[in-house]
């Protein structure tokens, strides 16, 4: 979800519109490595940060432009999400690999290039597969809130989630409480 949020559409606000932003984003965000399912021992990209140039800005925005393309029609447009993940993974070069460690035993979407945008897009595609696999393309969703296009994966036990965040969950529960109390006060009966 950071990498998709990292474009607030509707404020026009974009945070990874430097190579030095893709650099900070990058080093908040460490990628899978190997000590095991979830373990975010490796780095995001093969490469050093410090060798990361224009080009592969413009690649890590593109496959943010393909994940919030995912997270924004998966409930209305399953198939063609389907087609939106495989042909990224397709690009990405991403291939299965089993891993074992200590008696553990594990399955992890990697790319076989050393480009960064094929490590994020593998490792990002790679989880909302799995995330519509097991708990089906409604479970991804744009924020409910007026002023907001956060993106979120819904992972609780009902899928009810509306909102990217608590704040704006709340931002919403006060727009509603105060509307419903303009609109009481405009039908309230005259007293006297």
């Amino acid at each position: 979800m950071d990498l998709a949020n990292t474009l607030k559409p509707v404020k026009g606000e974009d945070a990874l519109a430097t190579v030095d932003q893709l650099r900070d984003f990058l080093a908040g965000h460490p990628g899978p490595g190997t000590a095991g399912p979830g373990s975010a021992a490796g780095a995001p990209c093969p490469a050093p940060r410090s060798r990361l140039d224009s080009t592969d800005l413009a690649e890590v925005r593109a496959v943010r432009e393909t994940v919030r393309a995912v997270l924004e029609g998966a409930a209305s447009d399953p198939a063609g999400t389907a087609a939106l993940i495989n042909d990224g993974l397709r690009r990405s070069r991403a291939i299965l690999v089993l891993r074992n460690e200590h008696d553990r035993w594990w399955t992890e979407a990697v790319s076989d290039t050393d480009r960064c945008a094929a490590h994020l897009a593998t490792t990002t595609l790679s989880a909302l597969a799995s995330v519509i696999a097991a708990r089906g393309p409604s479970r991804l969703g744009v924020c409910a809130g007026q002023a907001c296009r956060g993106t979120f994966v819904d992972l609780s036990r009902n899928g009810s989630k509306q909102f990217c965040t608590p704040s704006c969950a709340h931002r919403a529960s006060v727009a509603a409480y105060r509307s419903r109390n303009r609109h009481g006060e405009r039908h309230a009966p005259a007293r006297g």
